[in-house]
């Protein structure tokens, strides 16, 4: 399964974003209302600054306690932001956020951002297609 056919099965496919210069504060409260784990940080909506997660969050809350809520998300965001393409399989995907211990994947199409997949997105368009093939092979063997 490629990431185009993820999004495509995804209720809504736009990705949420903030701006670097809002608070952790506004960024908690967005990944809430939404109900997601992480937010794609840009200035313009299209181009991929950052991520902050909910890791992120907590991480920063350990070490410098509630103070940080007011702090901007510029300076706790990861800047170095793994991307993948439209065209990328659903096992690159899964290899590549394994491997490198993140959850979401900002999609980028000529230097735009499409999307955003998670690794639920992933988990869960791979258990669909096994259900088909399963399906598939079941009436084979039936003879359908």
């Amino acid at each position: 399964m490629l990431v185009q056919q993820i999004l495509n099965s995804k209720p809504e496919q736009k990705a949420v974003t903030i701006a670097p210069d809002d608070t952790i504060s506004e960024a908690a409260q967005l990944m809430s209302r939404h109900r997601i784990g992480a937010v794609v940080v840009s200035s313009d909506g299209e181009t991929v600054e950052g991520v902050l997660s909910e890791r992120d969050i907590v991480r920063e809350l350990a070490r410098s306690g509630d103070s940080c809520l007011s702090g901007k998300v510029r300076d706790y965001m990861t800047r170095e932001v793994v991307t993948c393409a439209k065209g990328a399989s659903a096992d690159e995907l899964l290899t590549r956020m394994t491997e490198g211990r993140f959850r979401h994947l900002p999609v980028v199409e000529d230097g735009k951002m499409i999307g955003v997949i998670s690794i639920g997105d992933v988990v869960k368009a791979q258990l669909t297609q096994l259900e088909m093939e399963k399906g598939a092979l079941e009436d084979m063997i039936k003879g359908f």
